[in-house]
């Protein structure tokens, strides 16, 4: 889908869509909208039920990973979750940094703002606020925020590079961020890649691994490494919804594959701004080295 304006549009009404209806259809289903399998099961997302801080009424099944694990939260850390839907990695976050803490929940749809406010209301929690936003246009004034997380939701941003250049506009210097997300090895075939409802399930909107991971380098981002990294299996039976069986075969055998990673990576810190700044001033002829 080439155009990003339709691309949001769509997404925004899938979401709404899933904002509305109950977490067994999310998780029976490939793109959390509407069952495509005749199993139930979770294609993408990981057990949230262990991990302190989870509210299952927050948990709509729509992650693919466990970010919050994997991001270091430190008490009266400032948190901001990108994508947050129901607040589900928000309450995990709030656990860990506490009363002295702060987080911050932006996400696009409407309808998932207000599910995310009344799940914080019914669990009185006063640091902890919900934003509607785009991502590509973060509501935040810069360097506010320690830690980013987001599960399974930049894929779905048209302009990935802007996205991750909001996450190191608003981080603080030294601040990281913990993202889960889904990226490709290899092509997918062309009627899947094209698929609406896949690309709002988090398949086709996603980029080649190494093409991901070159985006979060150019910015300039430092100590970057794959937290964590699984392959996602597609059953047969979804798939069947975009591809023919010699198209399907030939998929199964291609090597293709689409994993969910848990990327980290941290902003340069203060002593390396500095150092920036100073470089670029003595390179203009100043005398202000």
């Amino acid at each position: 889908m080439n155009n990003p304006q339709a691309t949001k549009d769509m997404v925004r009404a899938k979401y709404a869509e899933i904002a509305n209806q109950d977490k067994a259809t999310n998780a029976s289903s490939c793109c959390g909208a509407g069952g495509c399998s005749t199993d139930t099961y979770t294609i993408f997302s990981d057990d949230y039920s262990k991990l302190k801080g989870y509210n299952p009424d927050a948990d709509l099944s729509l992650g693919c990973g466990l970010p919050t694990e994997f991001a270091g939260i430190k008490k009266g850390d400032t948190v901001l979750d990108l994508g947050s839907g129901a607040g589900n990695d928000c309450f995990v976050a709030r656990h860990e940094t506490g009363e002295d803490g702060r987080v911050i929940g932006v996400d696009f749809t409407p309808e998932m703002i207000a599910k995310a406010k009344e799940n914080a209301k019914k669990l009185g929690y006063q640091n902890v606020e919900f934003r509607q936003g785009d991502i590509e246009a973060l509501p935040l004034t810069s360097n506010i925020v320690d830690v980013v997380v987001s599960n399974c939701v930049l894929n779905l941003v048209p302009d990935k590079r802007k996205a991750f250049s909001e996450v190191l506009r608003v981080l603080k210097p030294g601040g990281h961020f913990s993202i889960s997300d889904v990226v490709l090895r290899g092509e997918l075939p062309a009627n899947l890649a094209k698929a609406a409802e896949m690309y709002a399930g988090c398949v086709s909107g996603a980029l080649q691994e190494s093409d991901y991971l070159g985006i979060i380098h150019e910015l300039g981002f430092e100590q970057v490494s794959v937290q964590k990294r699984k392959p996602i299996i597609v059953p047969d039976d979804i798939l069947a919804n975009y591809l023919n069986e010699e198209q399907l075969s030939a998929f199964k055998n291609s090597g293709v594959g689409i994993f969910s990673i848990t990327v980290s990576a941290s902003k340069p810190g203060v002593k390396a701004e500095k150092a920036e700044l100073k470089a670029a001033c003595c390179g203009s002829g100043s005398n202000c080295c």
